[in-house]
């Protein structure tokens, strides 16, 4: 199982998802939904509507 590069918590699919997407495609180290969201300075929550809206999309990294 992945964990975070920052803070070291495991990781779920989709916050792998998430960091491939905004981040990098072909990144092989990860940060959770926190870290994500202090390093574009936003909400979780506007990460999570995110997901949902990449999924509705069809993108295939969001299962």
């Amino acid at each position: 199982m992945s964990r975070c590069v920052k803070c070291g918590r495991e990781l779920v699919p989709d916050e792998i998802g998430l960091h491939k997407k905004l981040i990098h495609r072909g990144a092989s180290e990860y940060m959770c939904m926190t870290c994500l969201a202090r390093f574009f300075d936003c909400s979780e929550e506007l990460l999570q509507k995110k997901i949902l809206r990449f999924r509705e999309m069809g993108c295939t990294l969001f299962t």
